[in-house]
C-alpha cells in the first residue's frame, strides 16, 4: 500500500519539477520576467533550483517503491 503513495508523489513532484523547469526555460527564452518585482537573475535561479530539488525529491520517492 505504501509503494501506491511513493508512486504517486513521486509522479506530482516529477511533474511539477519538469513544468516549473519548461517554463522557466520558456520565460527565460522569450525574455520575459519569471516573477514581476523581482531581479530577474535571482527569480531564473529560485525556480530553477525549486525545479531541480522537485525533480530530485520525486526521483527519491520513485527510487522508495
Amino acid at each position: 500500500m505504501e509503494s501506491e503513495t511513493a508512486i504517486f508523489a513521486g509522479v506530482v513532484f516529477a511533474l511539477f519539477g519538469g513544468a516549473l523547469l519548461v517554463w522557466t526555460a520558456a520565460r527565460l527564452r522569450h525574455r520575459r520576467p519569471v516573477a514581476l518585482g523581482v531581479s530577474p537573475v535571482a527569480s531564473a535561479t529560485v525556480a530553477t533550483l525549486a525545479a531541480l530539488l522537485a525533480l530530485a525529491v520525486g526521483a527519491w520517492c520513485l527510487t522508495r517503491v
